[in-house]
């Protein structure tokens, strides 16, 4: 029966070339690489739900929807949605659940995570799988959001930051229109 032999080389991983023994030959190990990225574009189902963990750090649990839309055999336009839960975490959060609400499109990078529990009701594992967002940004078009909810009206109304020294001649031009996005 064959086994693996490899000296310790101060090396955390084995060498690329393994013997195996027992008048085995020499096999190559390929490491395998890993991604778990994902980009979603899709609009909001729900306004963001905003929490803080007991340390204080934002939290903010969306739901998006994502759109697909081909063509069958036939040429018939067909469409199909995705449901997606997505967890924002940090600033990240809280600007969602400032400037985001229902219906509103969003990009959002990150990554897959399986959450598991087990149902208090009938005492079953489940799990889900959800997206970590680690980037988000705004886009236009859409219903809902676009402006600041909730907070002091006052507050919203803030005067304009004042601007650096050294921007472009394009930025001492620019005209938002009124929109609060930050960026």
């Amino acid at each position: 029966m064959p086994f693996f032999v490899w000296a310790a080389t101060g090396h955390s991983s084995p060498p690329p070339h393994i013997f195996l023994g027992n008048g085995g030959a020499l096999a190559t190990v390929r490491a395998m690489a890993n991604l778990n990225k994902v980009m979603l574009i899709g609009n909001l189902t729900r306004d963001p739900e905003l929490r803080y963990t007991p340390k204080g750090t934002a939290v903010a649990e969306l739901g998006m929807a994502i759109n697909r839309v081909w063509s069958n055999d036939q040429g018939q336009r067909q469409e199909d949605t995705t449901f997606v839960d997505v967890t924002l975490w940090g600033r990240q959060a809280e600007l969602a659940q400032q400037y985001l609400g229902k219906g509103r499109p969003v990009y959002i990078e990150g990554r897959l995570q399986m959450d598991s529990w087990e149902d208090k009701n009938t005492g079953q594992k489940r799990s889900k799988l959800k997206v970590v967002g680690e980037n988000m940004q705004f886009l236009p078009g859409g219903g809902g959001g676009g402006q600041t909810r909730g907070g002091d009206p006052q507050q919203q109304q803030s005067d304009p930051a004042p601007q650096s020294q050294g921007g472009s001649p394009a930025a001492d031009n620019f005209d938002d229109e009124g929109d609060d996005i930050p960026f």
